[in-house]
């Protein structure tokens, strides 16, 4: 059973929350897909120096005007949605996503469990776990930005039952591209991760984010990659089932062969 899988590449401005969410629609509505992942915080752009900043972009979820466009599209498009959002909750902030089914529906949404460098002073740690949403023709984890580095999170999604790890990215070290491909192999799980794409530059601080949005198979093959600097979209197919085979020789499979005990210095 083939299943159309893709990633959008933007490029948000920082605070236009309006114009990059109509911009980064118009571009995802150029190709059939039946799910496409979008980039973290693709509504708001990434530099905030402080929760005073932030609090003029960031919105409730579900009952935001981004999470209620993105449901009108998905369900226009009849394609499901994962897309990174600035989340205000009470008084709290968190660098979020929202998981939106084909038909429109919000599935729910992931809170960023490691945040990256100076998000630390404006968002709190993801306090919802990890979690595998089933939409259907397929089973989606989701992880954002710097959790690729912490193995367990792809690891744990996959134990859940995830045949694609949904990854929207704000990318500024070059690592991470070459490190999915190895979450990919070391859990035999699809992967996308959708990054951005320019530069932003505010209080002495200046970040350009890596773009090159990819999507990664379960035997470590990059199914398609973008460039470094355009706005563009890619799509593949893709069998969820080739994510369900956990053998690695004959002799060997993925989930019989752990020795979890032997593992128990990670929940330290």
């Amino acid at each position: 059973m083939d299943v159309k899988v893709g990633f959008v590449q933007t490029s948000p401005m920082l605070g236009e929350v309006e114009k990059n969410v109509e911009s980064a629609l118009l571009l995802a509505s150029s190709k059939e897909a039946d799910l496409l992942v979008f980039p973290e915080l693709f509504n708001t752009g990434y530099l905030f120096l402080s929760k005073d900043d932030l609090a003029k972009v960031a919105e409730p979820i579900p009952n935001g005007p981004t999470t209620e466009r993105l449901m009108k599209f998905a369900s226009e498009h009849s394609v499901s949605v994962v897309a990174g959002i600035a989340e205000r909750d009470g008084r709290a902030f968190y660098n979020s996503a929202v998981i939106i089914s084909s038909d429109g529906d919000y599935m729910g949404k992931y809170r960023k469990l490691h945040l990256f460098s100076t998000e630390k002073l404006v968002f709190e740690p993801g306090n919802l776990g990890l979690q595998v949403f089933d939409l259907g023709k397929i089973r989606v984890g989701v992880m954002i930005c710097f959790d690729w580095i912490f193995p367990e999170v792809a690891r744990v999604l996959s134990l859940k039952g995830a045949h694609l790890i949904a990854h929207p990215a704000n990318l500024v070290l070059p690592y991470a591209q070459t490190a999915m491909l190895a979450r990919s192999i070391e859990n035999r799980v699809f992967t996308i991760t959708a990054n951005r794409i320019g530069c932003e530059e505010r209080g002495g601080k200046k970040l350009c984010f890596t773009g090159k949005s990819q999507i990664t198979s379960p035997d470590m093959k990059v199914l398609t990659r973008a460039s470094e600097d355009l706005m563009e979209v890619g799509v593949v197919s893709i069998d969820p089932r080739e994510a369900e085979n956990k053998n690695i020789t004959e002799l060997n499979n993925l989930w019989e062969d752990r020795r979890p005990k032997e593992y128990y210095i990670l929940t330290r």
